[in-house]
């Protein structure tokens, strides 16, 4: 039988990737005040994020978190991918934001900001997805 785990990856990628850079450009437009440093922002992590959050999905898709014998539930497993994924992506943010605007504090700033809407974001991204069986076999 062939995977199909990877088209499922692919278009979580996108998804996320489309809310996420939603989220980034609105808050970076915010914190600097310029729509076009928000615009910038949001554009130059889009390729940097779809590949690390592609690397993340297939991580997380291949490793089986269990404690003693019993695996993780759902929200749990959730849980602790939304806080991977918003580690991994908030560096990235920060260093994108002092690289576009030359100013390590803004990069900060949009990187504080980034981790409380995008961790409720992605939570809300994993349980969507969790109950769709796209890319999947079946599982009810």
């Amino acid at each position: 039988m062939r995977d199909s785990s990877h088209k499922r990856h692919i278009a979580k990628t996108i998804t996320w990737r489309f809310v996420g850079t939603i989220d980034t450009i609105i808050l970076s437009w915010i914190i600097t005040g310029n729509p076009l440093t928000g615009l910038k922002i949001g554009l130059a992590e889009v390729i940097t994020k779809m590949i690390l959050y592609y690397l993340h999905e297939r991580i997380w898709f291949k490793i089986n978190l269990s404690k003693n014998g019993k695996i993780l539930t759902s929200r749990k497993r959730h849980l602790a991918k939304t806080l991977t994924w918003r580690a991994i992506g908030t560096v990235d943010t920060m260093l994108l934001s002092f690289i576009i605007t030359g100013n390590p504090m803004t990069g900060l700033k949009i990187g504080i900001a980034e981790m409380i809407t995008k961790m409720i974001l992605y939570y809300l991204h994993e349980r969507f997805w969790y109950k769709l069986d796209y890319g999947l076999q079946p599982r009810r």
